[in-house]
């Protein structure tokens, strides 16, 4: 099962150029949406991730990675 990432394109706190690799490398098989998110409350004030059915939130991006890892599904040894 892939992971379900989201990302608010007009987020003040991240930077899509470096962000979107960074989560690719966190989770290779995420299908990831890059649009509003209606979040923008927290979204005003820190950078955020909804991933897997959580918003994570963070005063970085790093610091969003870091919180966001274990929501991310790992794929099934077979």
């Amino acid at each position: 099962m892939a992971n379900d990432i989201r990302i608010c394109d007009k987020c003040n706190h991240i930077r899509m150029k470096t962000f979107i690799p960074k989560l690719q490398k966190l989770a290779p098989d995420a299908e990831i949406k890059v649009g509003c998110k209606s979040y923008c409350g927290p979204c005003g004030k820190r950078a955020f991730v909804y991933i897997n059915g959580r918003y994570v939130s963070g005063p970085t991006e790093d610091e969003v990675l870091a919180k966001a890892a274990p929501f991310v599904k790992k794929p099934k040894a077979e």
